[in-house]
């Protein structure tokens, strides 16, 4: 893939554009294999691979510039906004999407947030595109000051662009290196987004996570799920769950599943899609990980844990080394705390293993593994 921002020196955010992908994919590969020790008996599945570039279904933009006339993308050194609305990383539908929401700040007059300054209003576009093609939009602010002017102009922007379906505005005060705040206004009577993969409708919020690359999350899931059947456990948890990805993947009209997540937002999407899909027996609870495994009466069959970067921890790796559950599939997206936590289980040996590139043109990779008790 070439990238004139890259070559251009503009935006170096990607480190491994430029380098043949296979050669991307091969390293990824190697990196994960050395990351776990090469353990006895472990058996890698052929890797995932991602299309080169038009993958990523969300953006990040920086809003820069004026309101007159605003940069999308990021900023520079120097906290000036540099436009990067040609990024190739993101899909057709966002990159046609970008110069109408441009087009929106400035019919708006919304001043895009200044850093040295400490001046302005819009921090961020966050957009996402979900599988059939819809849009959801967040416009980060520092204070509501803009939210009439946003209401106002809103029927303009829905006529420009008929496939956004969800817009809110993400309030932000604090000058922080933070992309968003806690207080959420949605402006459309759509407050979720439906994210179909493999059969299985999602449903994302705006203050809910989602991977970045819809194909390889879909063969994410997969994978998990084929695991799952073929151990058939009586009941699962899905711990760190988020929208419900891999809960509602691996459900069974006869199979307890149980899943885990932190946000509310996050879980009350889970929720309406179990409800929507008709799985009485897939509930979904708000709370820290840890701290329900550690006050559980009895482990499940199977745990699935898709955690932060950070990895599980040492407690509640602890306790699932502890506990009577015969598997775990474990998502990871850091090769390092994924090979930590599975030093604090020794008894929870990986079978099975794939890396699945969700992040091509950058070192980053998901890792898929499957533990079994011995």
């Amino acid at each position: 893939m070439h990238c004139s921002y890259f070559a251009a020196a503009q935006c170096r955010s990607c480190t491994l554009m430029g380098q043949p992908y296979a050669e991307q994919l091969a390293g990824k590969q190697r990196h994960a294999d050395l990351a776990l020790g090469r353990p006895e008996g472990l058996q890698w599945l052929p890797p995932v691979s991602s299309p080169e570039s038009g993958f990523r279904n969300k953006a990040k933009l920086v809003v820069g510039g004026d309101a007159h006339d605003p940069t999308l993308g990021i900023l520079d050194a120097d906290g000036r906004g540099v436009d990067l609305r040609l990024c190739g990383l993101y899909t057709p539908g966002l990159r046609a999407a970008f110069p109408v929401l441009a087009e929106f700040v400035a019919r708006a007059g919304i001043a895009p947030y200044s850093v040295p300054q400490r001046t302005g209003e819009l921090k961020y576009l966050l957009v996402t595109e979900s599988p059939d093609g819809e849009l959801m939009l967040r416009l980060v602010l520092r204070s509501q000051e803009s939210v009439a002017r946003i209401r106002k102009h809103l029927p303009w922007l829905q006529s420009a662009l008929p496939r956004l379906a969800v817009v809110s505005v993400n309030l932000h005060p604090e000058h922080k290196a933070t992309v968003e705040g806690e207080r959420e206004i949605v402006l459309t009577e759509q407050q979720t987004l439906r994210m179909r993969l493999g059969g299985v409708d999602l449903h994302l919020r705006p203050q809910s996570f989602f991977q970045t690359n819809t194909d390889v999350a879909a063969a994410l899931y997969r994978q998990a799920a084929a695991w799952v059947a073929e151990k058939s456990p009586a009941s699962v948890w899905d711990l760190y769950c988020g929208v419900g990805g891999f809960a509602l993947h691996v459900a069974e009209p006869e199979r307890e599943v149980v899943g885990i997540e932190t946000s509310v937002e996050a879980v009350a999407s889970a929720r309406l899609s179990a409800q929507e899909a008709g799985l009485d027996r897939v509930t979904f609870q708000a709370g820290d990980a840890t701290a329900f495994a550690l006050a559980a009466e009895r482990a499940p069959d199977l745990v699935v844990v898709n955690p932060p970067r950070r990895g599980l921890g040492e407690d509640l790796s602890r306790w699932l080394e502890e506990s009577s559950a015969q598997h775990v599939v474990y998502s990871s997206c850091h090769a390092g705390s994924l090979a930590r936590d599975l030093a604090l289980m020794p008894s929870l040996r990986p079978r099975q293993a794939q890396v699945l590139d969700m992040f091509p043109q950058t070192a980053h990779y998901e890792v898929l593994t499957l533990l079994e008790r011995v």
